[in-house]
């Protein structure tokens, strides 16, 4: 039976000059049916936090003030069979040298994007992908990463990837959720550690996990699964 998914993607430092080595791509993905179900849940966990619905979770906001609402929103999700994680980590972006590959970093960014979600895609199933708005070029970007993840897999009537397209992050709940997850997987794997409630969270996420957040996880793995890019073996 084939079962409709939405996959939220989130991306940290994925700019080829700003200064920051580490790149994550990341998405959370769930059954359509339980999509509206677990944004309410989690609007119900702002609540109960005495946070506003429409507050937005994001992982540069995390602080030792609001650590018990974040470390919840986290064991929300190790709890939910319904959810899942998937992380692409890009060790060095300064390593990269596309010249030698005849590519540019955006054409190198859309092959690790198809790259991040190539696993999580099965032919018998449907997919509706959800990217936050970050620029100007967003509507560009969600059109050229539709054809190249339909191209890869000879979906070229669409229909298992029905949809790439751009929505904002504080009205999605489970798009915000993966900026968090992202944002204690990237902090991890920039080995950081001054910010108390953030390391408390990845931590945690070790914890749950049973995972160090920084080394590839086996390829089948379905609740936090993730993989180390390595330039050397895959630049191309």
């Amino acid at each position: 039976m084939t079962t409709i998914y939405n996959i939220y993607c989130d991306e940290s430092c994925h700019l080829e000059n700003d200064r920051q080595p580490v790149m994550v791509l990341g998405s959370v993905w769930c059954p359509l049916e339980k999509s509206r179900e677990m944004s309410v849940q989690l609007r119900e966990i702002k609540a109960r936090h005495g946070l506003s619905p429409k507050f937005e979770v994001k992982w540069t906001k995390v602080s030792p003030a609001k650590q018990a609402f974040y470390l919840e929103l986290l064991d929300y999700f190790f709890d939910s069979d319904d959810l899942h994680f998937r992380a692409l980590i890009v060790p060095d972006k300064s390593s990269l040298k596309h010249e030698l590959y005849g590519q540019d970093h955006d054409t190198w960014y859309y092959k690790m994007f198809f790259d991040m979600l190539k696993v999580i895609l099965n032919p018998q199933d449907r997919y509706r992908i959800y990217l936050d708005i970050k620029d100007t070029r967003s509507a560009a970007k969600v059109s050229k990463l539709h054809d190249v993840l339909s191209n890869n897999i000879y979906d070229f009537k669409r229909e298992i990837v029905e949809r790439v397209q751009t929505v904002r992050s504080d009205e999605v709940e489970l798009l915000q959720l993966t900026d968090l997850l992202i944002g204690a997987v990237s902090y991890a794997n920039r080995g950081l550690s001054a910010n108390r409630a953030k390391l408390a969270l990845v931590q945690q996420m070790r914890m749950r996990s049973g995972y160090q957040l920084t080394r590839t996880t086996l390829l089948q793995e379905r609740k936090l699964n993730i993989f180390v890019w390595q330039a050397s073996e895959e630049q191309g």
